[in-house]
């Protein structure tokens, strides 16, 4: 018989405050960490827009000798993962250890390293690199540095599966703990690509948003009939997910049961999204939780603000939906804190599980102008509280046609 698992930690370093409340706050204000960056490549940019974490000192929380062997990447993931594994109280004994473990997804692992590799070889000539610039960049060195950290010694694993890395990395957290191989698993994702190389392959893409003329933190438009593009941002979400019952048993505070999770493939284009695959994988995920799509109260959008990304996600909302589609309240946060990559997905899981939490829906800012095509209920500008929510989705849909769904529902013992 298949096990309930429940979220019991959050943690998060993100553009909108490095604290699960500060951050939830700041989505319900309708504030935007979009910004003109500061770095010191800037000027080699044509969109000099990102969502950075600003805020975020690592000689608080490493040492000097830490640092030599920690990314910026895994940092933001082990911060976060330390906030997780406090506001769970966890605290695992030696027999416990070895039935837990971690997911991570990340899409780049540590860009910055590799970036300033490439520099010091091809620009410099420089004949010797970091010696530990292979550790630093793995895509893998996130999670193993959360594994070896807290002892997990069950699975330690990594997905990079474009904007869909960090939605699998919870779902596949969430079926090892299901299907019985694991009772306890930090689950989420990382991302610290705002270098001058990332930037400038998505500049060439020409999918990133142009610059607001009047507002910066205004350049991400989802749904709105003059959106230009998505915004790149770096942060990292973890989540501890536990068997219910031993959550329950030891008195831990349920923020929700994951109920529902589903990933698949469009199996059509490696960048153009497909309606029906992504309604594909939204049944299937309602299946695996067993709710029909009047159950779900909320849902976080993929929302990206590219032209194709957002009708085709219309779309495929309207097609499980079906007439319920225009009552169920959408927004996409990416519109406040960017597109985190392969950390978006567990971020804004982290987003629904809080709105499912204070009752509370986060809006989409600066939409304005709606498009025609995107006709559904966007939350436009402003966040609703105050109202009864039972079950909300989070939808990831990514390049190579991956997508990924996750819905979380209120938890009854």
């Amino acid at each position: 018989m298949a096990r309930r698992v429940v979220i019991t930690g959050l943690g998060i370093i993100s553009p909108l405050g490095n604290h699960p409340t500060e951050f939830f706050s700041r989505l319900m204000a309708g504030h935007s960490g979009i910004k003109r960056l500061q770095s010191r490549f800037v000027e080699q940019l044509t969109i000099r827009i990102g969502a950075p974490v600003d805020d975020f000192n690592p000689s608080e929380h490493f040492s000097k000798m830490q640092l030599t062997g920690i990314e910026r990447f895994s940092q933001f993931a082990l911060v976060a993962a330390a906030q997780a594994v406090a506001d769970a109280r966890l605290a695992l004994s030696p027999e416990e250890q070895t039935r837990s473990g971690v997911c991570m997804g990340s899409c780049m692992g540590g860009a910055g390293t590799l970036e300033d590799g490439y520099i010091e070889i091809l620009q410099h000539e420089t004949q010797r690199i970091k010696p530990l610039s292979v550790l630093l960049s793995m895509n893998n060195a996130a999670a193993s540095h959360i594994s070896i950290k807290y002892g997990l010694q069950g699975p330690n694993v990594t997905y990079a599966t474009a904007c869909a890395s960090s939605a699998i990395a919870i779902g596949e957290a969430y079926r090892q703990i299901k299907h019985g191989y694991c009772d306890v698993m930090l689950a989420g994702g990382a991302e610290a690509m705002l270098t001058l190389g990332a930037m400038k392959g998505w500049e060439a893409l020409r999918t990133l948003a142009t610059e607001d003329e009047l507002d910066a933190g205004a350049s991400c438009k989802p749904f709105a009939k003059d959106r230009s593009g998505l915004v790149l941002g770096e942060g990292a979400a973890v989540l501890v997910l536990e068997e219910a019952e031993r959550a329950v048993k030891r008195g831990a505070h349920i923020y929700a049961e994951l109920a529902g999770y589903d990933c698949s493939s469009d199996a059509r284009h490696i960048t153009k999204p497909d309606a029906p695959g992504q309604s594909r994988t939204i049944v299937k995920a309602l299946q695996d939780a067993g709710l029909q799509p009047q159950d779900i109260g909320y849902i976080n959008a993929h929302g990206t603000a590219t032209l194709a990304g957002d009708v085709q996600e219309t779309l495929a909302i309207k097609q499980v939906f079906g007439a319920h589609a225009g009552n169920v309240p959408v927004s996409s946060t990416k519109s406040m804190h960017g597109h985190l990559m392969g950390a978006t997905g567990a971020v804004e899981f982290l987003a629904a599980v809080l709105a499912l939490e204070n009752h509370s829906i986060p809006p989409t800012i600066n939409l304005h102008h709606p498009d025609p095509e995107c006709d559904l209920d966007y939350v436009p500008n402003q966040g609703r509280a105050g109202l009864q929510l039972n079950a909300v989705m989070s939808n990831s849909f990514a390049f190579g046609g991956t997508n990924a769904v996750l819905i979380a529902k209120r938890f009854s013992g």
